[in-house]
């Protein structure tokens, strides 16, 4: 017996994004999850195929505009997002135009959209970070077509800090490399938690959400208070080190360092955050803590997760 409940369809499925939106859709039970994945006898698609996904074989990558098409069709809604690619030569612009394309070609009715700001129109292209530009340019283009539309606009996340940015082993102690000076506050979230419930309250009122742009934010918390939470949760030495200047970055990460773009795009990023804010000043920076009081804080994500400095690895970004 076919079930009629609407088809929702999650492009990069396997990413921190893309599994909370599949566990979220499925938890509520009222929609069914078509999952797109590069790799679908993956551990992470095949968690999500036990969960009651649809699993899709339909990559984030250039060249598989029949395959997004076909995983599309009968879907009502769809969550859409462009994989982290490196800003040499980067085509994420022209993969997220073109994914947006294909689902409005299959007929899908409504499209939620992973944005973030336009960094170089803000900045007056003082501030290199295509990472965040080209998603805005993305979020234009989708303004374009005959499809209702929505943006999801991710903070800083908690778990850049676990798997990128991982603290270091110290005599007395460890580090915490972060990549904002000490004191600056700036909004951070879990992608892993607050993606699914605020992209389930949108597709369930698209008219209300038609058109907006809707930060997600756990909390907006500095560097320093983020150390001290640590330090009082887990009970360990730890303090902040400078992962924001490029002698920072290049001490603590060589390895970025030798990558001069993705240095650029970093301190780029860091450059606009500080000197312009994470997000414009109109945004409302409490939506998502009111349609979700779940929301974890910093504090509530390192005692939901035991985290106590150790480097993790989340698996597949698309």
């Amino acid at each position: 017996m076919t079930s009629d409940k609407p088809i929702i369809a999650v492009a990069g499925s396997t990413s921190k994004q893309g599994r909370s939106v599949v566990e979220a859709a499925l938890g509520s039970g009222r929609l069914r999850v078509r999952a797109l994945t590069r790799s679908p006898a993956s551990r992470q698609a095949q968690s999500l195929a036990r969960m009651g996904a649809e699993i899709v074989a339909a990559p984030l990558a250039p060249g598989h505009d029949d395959e997004w098409r076909a995983a599309f069709s009968g879907a009502s809604g769809a969550f859409l997002m462009t994989p982290p690619t490196s800003p040499n030569g980067s085509q994420e612009y022209e993969l997220g135009c073109r994914l947006a394309d294909a689902a409005v070609q299959s007929g899908v009715a409504h499209i939620v959209f992973s944005a973030l700001e336009n960094v170089d129109e803000i900045s007056g292209g003082r501030h290199f970070a295509p990472h965040f530009t080209d998603k805005a340019r993305i979020a234009e283009h989708i303004r374009t077509l005959p499809v209702m539309h929505t943006f999801v606009m991710l903070s800083l996340f908690y778990t850049n800090l676990l798997e990128y940015y991982a603290p270091q082993p110290e005599e007395d102690g460890i580090a915490l490399p972060i990549y904002l000076p000490e004191d600056f506050r700036a909004p951070f979230v879990d992608p892993l938690t607050a993606t699914g419930p605020a992209v389930l309250e949108i597709l369930s009122h698209p008219e209300l959400y038609q058109g907006e742009s809707l930060p997600l934010v756990g909390e907006i918390i500095s560097p320093h208070e983020m150390v001290e939470t640590f330090r009082r949760v887990t009970g360990l030495r730890a303090r902040y080190r400078n992962a924001f200047t490029r002698e920072g970055l290049a001490r603590c990460f060589p390895e970025l360092a030798a990558d001069e773009l993705q240095l650029q795009e970093i301190l780029g990023m860091v450059g606009y955050t500080v000197n312009y804010g994470y997000f414009r000043p109109e945004r409302d920076l409490e939506w998502s803590r009111r349609i979700s009081p779940e929301t974890l804080t910093w504090e509530q994500f390192l005692l939901a997760t035991g985290w106590r400095g150790e480097r993790v690895s989340f698996g597949e970004t698309r």
